[in-house]
């Protein structure tokens, strides 16, 4: 019986394994030029049972274009749409979570990362897979995130990417898939990863922070079109969880994608900054999420409304470890679990809606409504039923004290 080698990082690995590469080999596969060559050299290398798996997140998937890749090949595509899973079981925790890197941006492959390993490790014990592959290269913090998540999903064949260790060269992909029909891996100038939450874009010509204009061609939901009206719209919660736009009760996953058409159309929602490698190196990344961000900021508007300011102090110090477990590849560990069951018991109150004026930089709440509020409506109204009730509670023992009541 032959001896697994756990970890999968470089080409050589794959060959010595101990995984008879006649046996079904499962590759999280995206239709570009990194996850088509890894398709190709397993051919190659003669694997007669590749399954590319492609995990439909809501992003920019092609699936047309991912299966011509895929028949080019000679390999078994299974494309899965998980939009509702990512959004139901991902991302409406990461809402309540407030999952917020260090103050910057959602949380984003964080989340995809997790439910493609799952569905991978799935996918792998149906087809008695003797081991799953990913792409992830050591400049991405997505290497750590699948490795883990797989790792605790306990999948017992070998797992990993080969390019953490045997990088290939860029123009040297391009010229082995073109000498077997693949052509337009040439056209890719940015690495790009994108679901429903938010689209993601780094590397090619935004590897240098210090010199990066990013292609307005980029993006898809704040694309420039003009300045559009100003326009009122109302996001409705019942217990932490979005429930409604503009009183109309929908599904979360139709939510987010409203609000991504809706509130990018203003151009909000666009960040750019810097990602923090596990080695400690810094790399730009663009990033667009217009649902993303105004369901975040409505959400905590809410929680200010509603929970006593230590609660809320708390849940921001819980958010930051709940992030971190995400952010490292732990998902499916029990220190997020907890996390994420204190946070669920504490956003159970946040009930209610906050209105927002669309209007570009202009953009701003106009209503914030509680169902069960802590705020005040009138100051002065408020100033001057305070005072009584003090005085009340006093018993009137001011006026006994000063007598007459003069200075």
């Amino acid at each position: 019986m032959n001896t697994y080698h756990r970890s999968i990082r470089s080409f050589r690995d794959i060959a010595q394994s101990g995984v008879d590469v006649k046996r079904p080999i499962v590759t999280l596969f995206s239709g570009g030029l990194d996850s088509s060559y890894l398709l190709y050299r397993l051919v190659q290398a003669g694997a007669t049972e590749v399954h590319a798996l492609t995990v439909g997140v809501g992003g920019d998937e092609q699936p047309e274009q991912i299966q011509q890749i895929a028949d080019q090949l000679g390999v078994r595509l299974h494309q899965i749409d998980a939009r509702s899973a990512f959004v139901e079981e991902f991302v409406q925790p990461a809402i309540a979570a407030h999952g917020v890197y260090l103050d910057t941006h959602p949380v984003s492959s964080s989340l995809s990362r997790a439910l493609m390993a799952r569905t991978a490790v799935q996918v792998a014990r149906n087809l008695d897979a003797g081991m799953i592959l990913h792409t992830a290269n050591r400049s991405q913090n997505t290497l750590r995130r699948l490795n883990g998540a797989l790792d605790q999903l306990g999948f017992q064949g070998p797992f990993g990417t080969p390019y953490d260790l045997d990088p290939v060269d860029r123009e040297m992909k391009i010229k082995e898939l073109r000498a077997v029909g693949l052509d337009e891996m040439a056209e890719r100038s940015a690495s790009r990863d994108s679901n429903l939450w938010c689209r993601e874009f780094e590397s090619g010509v935004l590897d240098d922070p210090e010199d990066h204009a990013v292609p307005e061609s980029y993006y898809r939901w704040s694309a420039s079109r003009g300045a559009p009206d100003a326009e009122d719209l109302e996001v409705a919660f019942r217990a932490g969880t979005p429930v409604a736009v503009n009183g109309s009760e929908l599904p979360l996953v139709e939510i987010v994608e409203l609000l991504n058409r809706t509130v990018g159309a203003h151009g909000l929602g666009r960040y750019t900054g810097l990602e923090h490698l596990a080695s400690g190196i810094k790399v730009l990344e663009v990033r667009e999420m217009p649902a993303a961000w105004l369901l975040l900021a409505s959400r905590r508007h809410l929680e200010t409304a509603v929970l006593d300011a230590e609660a809320l102090r708390e849940k921001i110090h819980v958010e930051q470890v709940w992030v971190r477990e995400a952010l490292e590849g732990r998902w499916f560990g029990g220190l997020r679990a907890a996390c994420q069951a204190f946070i669920t018991e504490l956003v159970a109150p946040v009930t209610g809606s906050v209105r927002w004026r669309l209007a570009g930089s202009r953009t701003s709440t106009v209503s914030i409504a509680a169902a069960d509020p802590k705020y005040v409506r009138n100051r002065e109204d408020w100033e001057q039923e305070s005072i009584r009730e003090e005085l009340s509670q006093l018993g009137g023992a001011a006026n006994d004290e000063n007598g007459s009541g003069q200075w």
